[in-house]
């Protein structure tokens, strides 16, 4: 009588022996692969990085060039609503960065 797998038999190291093919064991580290194309860019690769440079260089080049007129006696354009504007600039880049990393299928072993 012959059976198509035989039961697994320590050997002398205490390791087992089998004559087929093990099903469900893989020969890499134990746990599920990881893609690192399922990974979010580092937030300094990202064109939303970019945008937001571009976007604080242009408010602070607007305000430090517009003056307002003689009649008027002020500013249109003051450091206030810069610091303002970039501030909501600096939070819109941290809600997509967040964004971007909550639709990440997998989370990498090292925080960042």
């Amino acid at each position: 009588m012959t059976s198509a797998a035989r039961p697994a038999s320590p050997v002398s190291g205490g390791q087992p022996v089998h004559d087929g093919p093990v099903v469900g064991r893989t020969a890499g580290p134990v746990g599920p692969a990881r893609s690192a194309a399922a990974e979010t860019k580092p937030s300094f690769k990202t064109t939303e990085f970019f945008v937001f440079l571009a976007g604080v260089v242009a408010i602070i080049i607007t305000a430090l060039t517009v003056d307002g007129d003689a009649s008027t006696g002020g500013d249109p354009f003051n450091a206030e609503q810069a610091i303002r504007y970039i501030t909501f600039l600096a939070i819109g880049y941290m809600i997509s960065r967040g964004l971007a990393k909550a639709g990440a299928r997998q989370r990498s072993a090292d925080e960042r």
